[in-house]
């Protein structure tokens, strides 16, 4: 039996008055990692936000529903949200780096959160390995981080994520803006990381989708469709419209 790292239960989400979730019920198992698909619009990257609190931003957003870390109740009001996040990293669709060098990329976090200043520089350092980056760009450190290539960029995104240990990294479509041979080294690098962390990615590319994930949930207007082993959804999916989508006969 899976262990389960992440849950939402009755969820909705509403911006305004439009609902854009409705009714999710959703286990991420520990340690896996779980590919949301599904059309634009349909909600993946709403319901990945959801679990790091980033609609906290959206006057207009209102939640409905149960989302746990464990057995922490995310929104409930006596957590801090700068904790969650701390438990719960986001990579994004296109690398972000701060305009700073690729060591303080990385350490800007550390000192916010108070690591003692002597633990920072291995920090950084084992970071950068674990990104497969290290190699890379050890004697470039006080380079600034936007003269890396693209998918330099996106691995020190993720650097910059593991660096502060979380337990769960949500990728909005990590991929989507690299060439495919960055692609390949973010997808082997997830394979790697999910050893020590619970990976939920949002994707448009089915392919990888399949090479990557444990568990796939598809969903399409608001919905979570289906949801089961990447294996099932891929060769023997429950429902027809999970099955024309993946077939690639939508719409």
């Amino acid at each position: 039996m899976d262990e389960i790292k992440l849950s939402a239960h009755a969820l909705n989400l509403y911006f305004g008055n439009k609902k854009i979730l409705k009714n999710i019920n959703i286990d991420f198992p520990k340690n896996q990692v779980t590919s949301l698909i599904g059309p634009s619009g349909c909600g993946k990257s709403t319901l990945l936000r959801s679990f790091n609190r980033m609609h906290d931003l959206s006057p207009d957003a209102r939640i409905e529903g149960t989302l746990k870390l464990d057995e922490l109740d995310i929104y409930d009001q006596k957590n801090s949200v700068t904790e969650i996040r701390k438990r719960i990293g986001m990579v994004f669709q296109k690398p972000n780096p701060l305009p700073k060098t690729i060591y303080e990329n990385l350490s800007y976090a550390l000192n916010i959160h108070k690591f003692p200043k002597n633990e920072i520089p291995q920090l950084v350092e084992s970071a950068l390995k674990e990104s497969y980056l290290w190699e890379e760009v050890k004697d470039e450190l006080k380079k600034p981080a936007v003269k890396l290539s693209g998918g330099q960029q996106q691995r020190l995104c993720i650097a910059r994520t593991v660096v502060l240990r979380p337990e769960v990294i949500l990728m909005d479509e990590p991929c989507s803006a690299l060439d495919p041979i960055s692609s390949h080294k973010i997808e082997e690098l997830i394979m790697i990381l999910k050893k020590n962390y619970t990976i939920v990615i949002v994707t448009h590319n089915m392919q990888q989708a399949q090479r990557i994930s444990d568990k796939v949930g598809f969903m399409y207007l608001g919905e979570l469709v289906e949801f089961d082993t990447a294996d099932n959804i891929f060769k023997n999916p429950a429902n027809e419209l999970t099955k024309n989508y993946v077939g690639g006969h939508f719409g």
